[in-house]
């Protein structure tokens, strides 16, 4: 594995920005990307595992559940430093990245927003320390883009509820120790609900062959007559919206992860090219090869100023979900056109995996379409701002 050289492009001098906590936490998580996923990310890649090794690392930069508060395990910090941390370790693999999300946003935040004071304390200090594994369940295999028409369904069985159906592309959920999962009422209301390994009926097959995300362990969630406590139900919020509220978590912390891909990709590109060397020069002195390098270092900065602004926005409660939907499209779409030309930048080397960016290309495809498709984020920003939603 070659030496992790990667240089962080700050071209608009976004670190007079940062408070000096920021720049702490993304340093720290800078420098175990370096240390323990740079050096493994290829291999696991390349052999489609996911590297449980990693796990007690992410728990201690912090990087489950960061902005909750202490008492529940987390670290307190802002929104902007959980940004920092996801921007950091999708430089790594956005795979890992997708661990860190999915137990920050959709395990622990809707826990924490949604449950009950037992719940928290059962469940947020583990969940923090990596004790225990999340997952998430709202994806089912006829229902995507539309998760209201989800079938999974509970029942109430009067000192259980009785817990049926199926859910699918979920990340973690082959070695997950809970799965925070959205199903139907009898009144077709959907709730969420506290599902544990080991309950009777509750399976988690892993899904094989990805072209994406090969490092990321991924599964299904599959519930046959699951007896579920009724101290597992969360209570604090019910209907579509408490599952968007989560995704709402997971999609501004996307944003910030897409800008780490895409920064990997230009750092290795602009590296090559001043060391590859054509008819008697580095092809850096070329104007294709230059053009390629501006347009990208531009892209990385205007994505760089929406996130820091977004976060600003997060913080001060202020964020809408039209806003973070913009977000995520714009700058994983970015990050996606860095990957390719990045990728023409190497030429053949592009390819292998003595070089990241074919992975975080493959990746960014996964990116682009999970919590929300490409397109229908698009109609999300178009029923903002004319008042008219292109789908029901």
């Amino acid at each position: 594995m070659k030496p992790d050289l990667f240089e962080s492009p700050d071209y608009f001098m976004l670190d007079d920005l940062l408070s000096e906590e920021h720049k702490l936490v993304r340093d720290a998580t800078r420098q175990w990307v370096k240390r323990s996923v740079s050096p493994i990310i290829e291999e696991y890649a390349q052999k489609a595992e996911f590297p449980k090794e990693l796990l007690g690392g992410l728990a201690e930069i912090g990087a489950f559940g960061p902005y909750i508060p202490q008492e529940y395990g987390g670290a307190g910090l802002d929104q902007i430093s959980y940004g920092l941390i996801m921007q950091e370790i999708e430089r790594g693999d956005s795979g890992i990245r997708s661990t860190a999300s999915v137990q920050s946003s959709l395990v622990m935040y809707p826990i924490f927003a949604y449950g009950t004071e037992e719940q928290k304390k059962k469940f947020l200090p583990k969940l923090a320390t990596g004790d225990l594994i999340g997952c998430f369940g709202l994806t089912e295999p006829d229902h995507g883009s539309n998760p209201s028409g989800m079938v999974t369904n509970f029942k109430d069985k009067g000192d259980h509820y009785l817990l049926n159906g199926a859910k699918l592309w979920i990340s973690n959920s082959p070695f997950a120790d809970i799965a925070v999962v959205w199903a139907k009422n009898e009144e077709g209301r959907i709730h969420g609900l506290i599902v544990e390994r080991g309950m009777e009926g509750f399976s988690t097959p892993e899904t094989h062959n990805k072209w994406s995300l090969r490092a990321s362990a991924t599964g299904e969630l599959i519930f046959d007559n699951v007896k579920v406590p009724k101290e597992n139900l969360l209570p604090g919020k019910n209907g579509l919206g408490a599952p968007l509220g989560c995704l709402d978590s997971a999609r501004y912390g996307i944003a910030w992860g897409a800008i780490g891909a895409a920064m990997d990709c230009y750092d290795t590109a602009l590296r090559y090219a001043k060391e590859r060397v054509q008819f008697g020069r580095p092809i850096a002195a070329t104007q294709l090869q230059q053009k390629k390098l501006a347009e990208m270092i531009t892209e990385i900065t205007k994505a760089q100023l929406l996130a820091f602004r977004l976060g600003q926005l997060k913080n001060e409660g202020k964020a809408t979900t039209a806003q973070i939907s913009m977000a995520k499209r714009n700058n994983v779409e970015m990050a996606i056109k860095i990957a390719r030309e990045a990728r023409q930048v190497l030429g053949g080397m592009g390819i292998t995996g003595e070089y990241s960016i074919m992975r975080h290309m493959m990746n960014l495809e996964s990116v682009i379409t999970y919590e929300g498709t490409h397109d229908i984020h698009l109609l999300i920003t178009g029923a903002d701002i004319t008042g008219i939603p292109a789908f029901s």
